[in-house]
């Protein structure tokens, strides 16, 4: 018989020896895929490296994916931390990308950094509004944030659809459903031949892990999420933690929308967010929700993206075939979280 055990304490040196056998498992399951594909293993895997790092124009398109994933996965982790399942990373910043738009389009032209400050601001104000509402509804009516936040995702989606393709589409654009593209002011700037939101998201890697392991906030937080009983014990005020935890969520991640309308699509659209959102949430909870392995975690998955469209056109492979790679990659270090937190144990059961 077969029986899963919840491990106590597991040291590092076997957590790494069971994600090291979760890449390599990894790796042997895509090869044999591309071997089914007609194609060297070695070379495409070579190929994705290279197509993430392989000059400097794709160092910088690989940090450029990492930004958002970095800012909206720390945002999904402090809600995470006091269990509070924030599913809606991806809403969160299509509200935050709005508030960039209703800045840039809609409001006076000022100098650039008072816009880009004002975007962000804005941005990340309506973000943290926008998970508020699952905040609330989970205090004073105990619903499931997961669903909440998931179904917040998809009414954001389609407000920014009815957007563009009804009051706010652009009369020039010769029929097509699109915003009008932001003015220069409205446009963050680049340093190093990547945008700004580089240094926010370093920012945030400090200032986050200082909050979550060295302020009142970060250990109300990580005590709720342990236990409530105990939090009301040490006389922590649940309802005020839960909703202050997540308009910081939920601001967070809609800065990480504004930083891409601004930055990235320098308009308002419903490709705005690219699906990180969601990615976030792996990224989050492959990282532990310890903010400076988020940083690197990030980057591997947005080389892991890069690298899947390079071998797109260097190989031929359809999206379809370098979408089956990154799932087969992400599954198995996904599954090898499981074998970290329990153990499989094979137990012979005797015919009484």
């Amino acid at each position: 018989m077969v029986r899963t055990i919840k491990r106590g304490e597991i040291t590092r040196k076997n957590t790494i020896l069971i994600r090291t056998v979760a890449i390599i498992i990894a790796l042997l399951l895509s090869g044999i895929f591309i071997l089914s594909l007609g194609h060297n293993p070695l070379e495409v895997f070579a190929s994705m490296v290279k197509g993430a790092f392989g000059s400097p124009h794709r160092i910088r398109e690989t940090i450029v994916k990492a930004i958002p994933l970095i800012i909206t996965a720390i945002g999904i982790s402090i809600a995470f931390k006091m269990q509070f399942w924030n599913i809606g990373g991806d809403g969160q910043m299509f509200i935050g990308a709005f508030g960039a738009a209703l800045v840039a389009l809609k409001m006076p032209s000022f100098p650039m950094p008072v816009t880009i400050i004002l975007m962000i601001f804005i941005g990340g104000v309506l973000g943290g509004l926008w998970a508020m509402i699952a905040g609330v509804l989970k205090v004073y009516f105990n619903t499931n944030e997961t669903i909440v936040t998931l179904m917040l995702n998809y009414i954001a989606m389609k407000f920014v659809t009815y957007l563009q393709y009804g009051p706010w589409k652009d009369a020039e654009a010769q029929g097509f459903a699109k915003i009008a593209n932001f003015p220069d002011n409205a446009i963050m700037p680049q340093l190093f031949g990547v945008h700004i939101g580089w240094i926010i998201a370093l920012i945030f890697i400090g200032i986050f892990y200082i909050l979550m392991n060295r302020s009142k906030m970060g250990y109300e937080i990580a005590v709720l999420g342990e236990s409530e009983n105990t939090a009301k014990y040490a006389g922590i005020h649940i309802n005020k933690t839960i909703l202050r935890a997540v308009f910081i969520s939920g601001t967070i991640c809609g800065i990480a929308g504004a930083i891409q309308a601004s930055a990235v699509s320098q308009t308002l659209s419903v490709e705005v967010s690219g699906g990180m959102g969601y990615t976030a949430i792996i990224v989050a909870w492959l990282s532990n929700l310890s903010t400076p392995i988020i940083g690197m975690v990030s980057i591997l998955f947005a080389a892991l993206l890069e690298g899947g469209s390079f071998i797109e056109t260097a190989f031929g492979i359809p999206n379809a075939g370098a979408l089956v790679i990154q799932a087969l990659i992400l599954f198995c270090i996904l599954g090898s979280e499981f074998f970290i937190k329990y153990k499989v144990t094979f137990k012979n059961v005797k015919e009484a």
